[in-house]
């Protein structure tokens, strides 16, 4: 089989914040692009942002405060020079954005309008109305097309070209027609997005299924902090599609079945703004304890109507637009029904600041980054602060982007592709399309969702953990004996989504095995058997691979610490 290999400096996989943000950044410093997407991109998961991005503005602000807040909330695994260089850099990644053509909503004298986000001192998160992310989206990719970067969208990126320690590209086909190509770089950047579509009521993409992480891990490169997964506070009843935090930064109010405002209970200083991890599960045990709403008692109240018709019309459309399209309920007039949604990713493929991915704990793979949320750079260490994700995707995207300049000015060497490199890619293709086996995958991608959300979500135990494990077992087994129906050539989704589910089988065991070792509860991992935070054994990271064996290997990465002392968490 003929494959083309096309040569770049810097291939780039995913078209979010993070990856335009960076391709921009190579193009204007002289570099030959590649965009890699199997969306267009102006569809990436970014685009469903809502509620704002976070910088310290105001005069009883302070990137200090930022600092501070972030790391409290972080349940204080995150790194915190990692940290202090967010913050410190948040305010000109807003002008910057500002300089490219983003709108913000502003206040009456002129000034970018800010509203308060769970877990934070003061009101930091700059916003667009509530669709912040598909503001800054269509700024940053309008403006990398204007630099003459080069994107492939609608093209999947099946394999990284790794040897001894240095990438050298990207392997892919075009969901379009099944043609394959093969990417050299002298650099590669990832930027794929989340994984928490591994749970059945999540908020994310269709598109979202983690591919990048377990492409990683299938070379032996380790995965950083995977048990900890963030479920929002707030999705709609039954689908999961978010219903931001400005809704409650606005002053929606929480209630259970008995009309009670119950965030008084479990954190009565903060309420409905704290952190997210917290909400979270103060939701999902009025549920258990039976003060659940709706047809199936499984969600509860959030009360906007008091904001009135103005205000929401003015700042919400879009949720309000979202809940009569899926609930058909209008929150001018009536409460509306939410439920704890899994969200995001606080781990990934672990980085330094400058985006250079870990090979271990002291060496990194050459000419290999990662930003945005499949990174794990830790700024958001057990629990990611609301508008702070839109943050690190752009402001990231932006500095692993001129970092990867820089190396690549200083000298990167090309190692030549070959056919070779494409084999992994056509073996797994071959496999899906020519497996005659008996099982589907949408009932396998089912079970696996549905078992997740049960034994490793918002509450877990050494007894679930270890049933899931089980069922992983009995669902890889089950997935080798996979049979699709569609064989042609023509965006063969069903193929696609049969190779994304292999992914999310490979890094759900990631989730699961990290969470098993850890045995505390720190922020958004909560352990039922062990409630509590032990900084003594767990104030470190989890670092994990894959051996020969296939067997998943872990150990201890320090946290970086600093200026702000490991405390207790009060609300």
């Amino acid at each position: 089989m003929s494959i083309p290999i096309y040569t770049y400096d810097a291939v780039i996989v995913g078209a979010g914040l993070a990856g335009n943000a960076a391709a921009r950044e190579l193009q204007k410093a002289g570099k030959k692009v590649a965009v890699i997407t199997k969306l267009h991109p102006l569809r990436s998961h970014s685009g469903a942002a809502q509620g704002g991005i976070n910088a310290a503005f105001s005069a009883k602000d302070s990137e200090e405060l930022h600092m501070y807040d972030t790391i409290k909330g972080s349940d204080y695994l995150a790194d915190q020079d990692a940290v202090a260089f967010m913050c410190n850099e948040a305010p000109k990644t807003i002008r910057w954005a500002e300089r490219m053509g983003a709108v913000f909503s502003r206040t009456a004298d002129g000034k970018i309008a800010q509203r308060p986000f769970g877990g934070q001192s003061e009101p930091r998160a700059c916003y667009a109305k509530d669709r912040t992310g598909l503001t800054l989206l269509q700024t940053s990719y309008e403006q990398a097309h204007r630099e003459g970067v080069l994107f492939f969208d609608e093209w999947y990126a099946a394999d990284i070209i790794y040897k001894n320690g240095k990438i050298s590209g990207v392997v892919a086909f075009n969901i379009r027609n099944m043609d394959k190509a093969i990417f050299n770089a002298n650099a590669v950047m990832f930027a794929t997005g989340g994984y928490a579509r591994t749970y059945k009521i999540n908020s994310n993409a269709h598109a979202n299924t983690g591919d990048g992480l377990s492409i990683v891990a299938r070379h032996g490169l380790p995965l950083e902090d995977m048990e900890f997964v963030q479920f929002h506070p707030s999705g709609l009843s039954g689908s999961g599609i978010l219903i931001s935090e400005a809704a409650r930064g606005e002053g929606g109010k929480l209630l259970n079945s008995l009309g009670e405002r119950f965030m008084s209970k479990y954190a009565p200083n903060a309420m409905e703004l704290a952190s997210r991890d917290v909400v979270a599960r103060a939701i999902i045990e009025e549920i258990r304890q039976g003060r659940g709403v709706g047809p199936r008692k499984d969600a509860v109240y959030i009360d906007l109507t008091h904001l009135g018709a103005e205000k929401i019309m003015e700042r919400l459309p879009e949720l309000r637009d979202l809940a009569i399209t899926f609930l058909g309920l209008d929150m001018i007039k009536e409460p509306i029904l939410i439920s704890a949604t899994a969200h995001y990713s606080m781990g990934g493929i672990p980085v330094d600041i400058d985006g250079h991915v870990r090979k271990d704990n002291e060496s990194f793979v050459e000419g290999f980054y990662a930003a945005g949320e499949c990174a794990c750079v830790s700024v958001h260490g057990a629990n990611r602060l609301g508008a702070n994700s839109v943050l690190e995707a752009l402001l990231f995207g932006r500095h692993v982007g001129q970092s990867m300049a820089k190396d690549l000015d200083r000298g990167i060497a090309l190692r030549p592709a070959s056919l070779e490199d494409a084999q992994n890619m056509l073996d797994e293709m071959r496999f899906v399309l020519e497996n005659n086996g008996t099982e589907r995958v949408p009932e396998l991608r089912t079970l696996l969702q549905e078992s997740m959300t049960e034994n490793a979500g918002v509450f877990r135990s050494e007894e679930t953990l270890k049933k899931e494990l089980v069922i992983l077992d009995e669902l890889e087994a089950r997935y080798k004996n996979i049979r699709i129906e569609d064989k042609s050539k023509i965006f063969n989704t069903e193929m696609q989504e049969a190779i994304e589910l292999g992914h999310m089988l490979d890094y759900a065991r990631f989730i699961v095995d990290g969470a098993l070792r850890r045995q505390e509860s720190r922020g958004a991992h909560f352990r039922e058997d062990f409630p509590a935070r032990d900084d003594e054994k767990f104030l470190n990271h989890t670092m994990a691979y894959r051996d020969a064996n296939g067997k998943i290997v872990s150990y201890p990465r320090e946290v970086v610490l600093g200026r702000f002392e490991v405390k207790a968490r009060a609300y």
